[in-house]
């Protein structure tokens, strides 16, 4: 399975598929990652262009992705991209959008009925969109026979009891109303604090900071291992100097001491690093240099 926007490989016994809904420029690279200096970004166009970064005109390379996990014989959807026809009057990218997720996943072999797990590794716009659609007027859950794992930290902070986000932006009370409530209601969802453990492959662990219930997910099977790390990394300059935060991110100093850890683990664990939002082929190994870290070899998918 290799197309442009549906590529798989295998880890171990764990198939791994990656669904891209929209790939792009998406910002100024200064907005984006305000800390890493101009000069570096030049120092490294030879590998950051075309994949992460657009010289001409300083723009971040982003994409929209989903990550489909085969694992003892359930199928595990990692983040659910921003979904269609939403009101997003704060996030101009993302009000009204209309993508074709569902087929994508589609043409990924997944139908919503016959997914077990999603997991929103935390509660921002473009990770959790389509834990519902429209049904006649209603928001529903897209997936009906999938239990829902939300950080509930995240929960709490963008749910009512913290005033959708301390009232900071309209779009936090609208994401919740239509991407969160619905599944409560349905009763398919599982909050979780700390670690959760998925199957014999997988588990989840927080990593707080770009949110207060940022999380990662690692992937370990047979000799592979891989983490999936959400917004913890936007673009691969944050690798070379993981104290940089991107702008998205509410605790950036948080955000930085959860990157490190876990760099660090993955670096010494030749884990593959899978962010939610790398351009190129999306993950990448980590090495260390020094006090700091460098980047491995990219990802290779399965050819078709």
């Amino acid at each position: 399975m290799n197309s442009e926007s549906v590529q798989s490989m295998m880890l171990g016994d764990v198939e791994v598929i990656r669904v891209v809904e929209w790939q792009g420029p998406y910002m100024s690279v200064r907005a984006l990652v305000p800390g890493f200096p101009a000069e570096r970004w030049q120092d490294n166009e030879g590998w950051l262009a075309p994949d992460h970064w657009v010289p001409d005109g300083d723009q971040a390379i982003v994409a929209l992705q989903t990550w489909v996990l085969r694992s003892g014989g359930r199928t595990v959807v990692v983040d659910t991209g921003v979904g269609n026809g939403r009101e997003r009057p704060s996030s101009p990218t993302f009000h009204h959008w209309q993508g074709d997720f569902l087929g994508r996943l589609a043409q990924a072999g997944v139908r919503p009925e016959e997914v077990d797990v999603v997991v929103n590794t935390h509660l921002h716009v473009d990770h959790v969109g389509w834990n519902t659609m429209d049904a006649a007027g209603e928001w529903v859950p897209t997936f009906p026979n999938a239990e829902y794992l939300m950080p509930a930290a995240d929960d709490f902070h963008y749910g009512p009891d913290n005033a959708y986000g301390n009232g900071r932006r309209v779009d936090d009370r609208l994401i919740y109303q239509d991407s969160i409530a619905p599944v409560h209601r349905a009763g398919q969802s599982v909050l979780w604090d700390g670690s959760h453990r998925i199957d014999e492959h997988l588990s989840l662990e927080s990593a707080p900071g770009h949110t207060p219930g940022s999380s990662v997910l690692r992937l370990e099977s047979g000799g592979d291992r891989a983490v999936f790390v959400g917004d913890l990394l936007h673009s691969p300059v944050q690798i070379l100097a993981p104290s940089c935060s991107s702008c998205l991110c509410l605790d950036p100093a948080g955000a930085a001491t959860s990157r490190r850890r876990v760099l660090e683990r993955a670096a010494d664990l030749r884990e593959l690093v899978i962010p939610a939002h790398f351009g190129g082929t999306g993950a990448v190994e980590v090495r260390r240099a020094g006090g700091e870290f460098t980047l491995g070899r990219w990802a290779a998918y399965a050819a078709e």
